[in-house]
């Protein structure tokens, strides 16, 4: 009666000492699925974080353009220099994922348009692409999205 004690003892100590193979490779397929589904929504997350930073961005670049013509009754002159982008710590953040500049022509004496246009990995974000916004207000893009999706 006591060998069968020990057989059985240690026949349980054997089955829980660790995991077989079999499920080794079944918890390995189970991660990679859940990897596999997690990193393009993380993905995405990013784009989407980094467009609405550029979009805000772009806001206080708009909000710097007409300090400057409330100052100077022009876009295009600076207190009689050439208008150009302030070094504002939100462009400091997006350096690699957009550059910001004023669109061809741009400003003009009565008009400004300031474009986000995206680098880097950013470039995969086909719809919303550029992101832009001019003296009126007028926020637009040159993705295949909407321009309300994108400055969301």
């Amino acid at each position: 009666m006591n060998t069968h004690h020990r057989a059985g003892s240690a026949a349980r100590r054997r089955r829980l000492a660790g995991f077989s193979l079999i499920e080794l490779m079944v918890a390995l397929a189970i991660a990679a699925i859940l990897a596999s589904v997690a990193y393009p929504s993380y993905q995405g997350y990013l784009m989407r974080t980094k467009r609405a930073t550029a979009a805000a961005c772009l806001t206080d670049l708009s909000a710097f353009m007409e300090r400057v013509y409330a100052a100077n009754l022009r876009y295009d002159q600076n207190n009689a220099a050439a208008t150009a982008l302030p070094a504002v710590q939100c462009r400091t953040d997006l350096t690699g994922s957009y550059t910001f500049a004023f669109a061809v022509n741009q400003p003009a004496q009565r008009t400004f348009t300031v474009v986000a246009t995206p680098a880097g990995k950013q470039a995969e974000d086909t719809a919303c692409s550029a992101l832009s916004i001019n003296q009126a207000g007028v926020k637009a893009i040159t993705g295949t999205s909407t321009v309300a999706a994108c400055w969301r």
